[in-house]
């Protein structure tokens, strides 16, 4: 006899369940809120799951296809639910997603880093369709439960979808970055979309003890991890590993506006720039895997600058770097590796030496033993954010 996965290519929505808690991606505790609040509850009619292999969308619409509909729902797939910040029209894919529910393993590992305890109060960042919501109420009950929402229409759909469900959590439309200081403090926050700087808003309106789950990276590139963070007992100060790699959409007040190539590298730049060599692989630099630990570790190293990798042609890859300290910053580099050469092509122009900033935290990186994100963590004060690698007292200014 043939399983539902062997069928279909999906579990059914029970059988993801047993999968989760086999996985450790859900712990026991949350099994209950699993099987009572589907993810089904809490979708609009039209959805565009997102395929994880081809990185494409399809539209599936509840009234069009309502089994396929609900195979979506009931996957561990990421659904976009809107584009272009809701200025899209029509069935099709838009350019941008702007909102979505997160793969289910995703959801409830973060839950489980949350570790939320009855009784407790949550504010979370980021309400998308309420689903995440109605987890922590089932739990905790809808008046332990805040939820922020910067979009007005995302945050209407919820809060009807959470009134239906019979879990009235109070949504509150607006600025997440503000908190919400009207039901503080708060034992946990935890917010669900990716942030560059954490608000020390969420940090005086915590307990003392509560603790802080945020996807959290840099604009160095697109890798992400949930720091943890505990407020310490005097509240002037949250500190704390990070977990796991996640992947959420950025904080809309915080986006990346990338830099324009020709602002930085007019026609012309690379026969004016000085050059050099490096014995850096392309490896070393780019790293391998689903999680860029390079990447990731880079970004904390060096401040203010967004680096972009070409495809790779021909045996040929060149990789970009464009400072972003502010608006007179159009510092730039490039390696240019060759895998007929031992050594790669640089060249740079601009104030500042990007690339002896980055080949210094390339080194930096690899004497310290190739360390991922499981090995970093932030402190985070009212005056500034620091990283650190292994102990907080090995920390630096970010």
């Amino acid at each position: 006899m043939t399983s539902s996965a062997e069928q279909t290519g999906r579990p059914t929505r029970e059988e993801l369940g047993r999968l989760l808690l086999t996985a450790g991606a859900m712990s026991a505790e949350w099994a209950p809120a699993y099987e009572a609040v589907p993810r089904s509850r809490f979708l609009p009619a039209v959805i565009w799951p997102h395929d994880m292999a081809s990185g494409r969308y399809s539209t599936v619409s509840a009234e069009q296809d309502p089994e396929a509909w609900q195979r979506y729902a009931d996957s561990d797939d990421p659904i976009v639910t809107q584009w272009d910040d809701g200025a899209h029209e029509g069935p099709e894919p838009g350019k941008s997603f702007s909102s979505s529910s997160s793969m289910p393993s995703l959801v409830f590992s973060m839950l489980a880093d949350l570790d939320v305890k009855p009784g407790q109060r949550v504010l979370e960042i980021g309400t998308g369709t309420g689903w995440n919501a109605a987890l922590l109420a089932y739990r905790l009950g809808a008046e332990n439960v805040v939820t922020v929402e910067v979009d007005s229409a995302v945050a209407s759909e919820a809060r009807k979808s959470l009134d239906r469900f019979g879990l009235p959590v109070q949504v509150v439309h607006g600025d997440g970055l503000l908190g919400y200081g009207a039901r503080a403090p708060y034992d946990r926050v935890i917010a669900t979309c990716g942030l560059r700087k954490i608000p020390f808003a969420w940090v005086e309106q915590s307990k003392p003890g509560g603790v802080l789950l945020v996807p959290w990276g840099t604009y160095y590139g697109p890798g992400e991890a949930a720091a943890r963070l505990v407020v310490a007992r005097h509240g002037q100060s949250a500190s704390g590993p990070f977990t796991r790699p996640v992947a959420f959409m950025r904080l809309r007040s915080q986006r990346f506006v990338w830099p324009r190539h020709d602002e930085y590298v007019p026609p012309g730049a690379l026969d004016a720039a000085d050059t050099s060599t490096t014995t850096l692989t392309e490896a070393q630099l780019c790293g391998t895997g689903s999680f860029d630990a390079v990447g990731f570790a880079l970004g904390l190293r060096v401040p203010d600058v967004a680096h972009n990798p070409d495809r790779k042609r021909d045996g040929r890859r060149a990789v970009w770097f464009y400072g972003t300290g502010g608006s007179m910053d159009r510092s730039w580099a490039v390696v240019v590796f060759r895998d007929d050469r031992e050594e790669a092509k640089v060249y740079q122009s601009g104030p500042r030496r990007l690339w002896g900033e980055v080949e210094s935290a390339s080194h930096w990186w690899l004497s310290h033993g190739e360390p991922d994100h499981s090995r970093f963590g932030l402190t985070v004060t009212a005056e500034e954010t620091h990283a650190w690698l292994d102990d907080p007292v090995n920390s630096w200014s970010l």
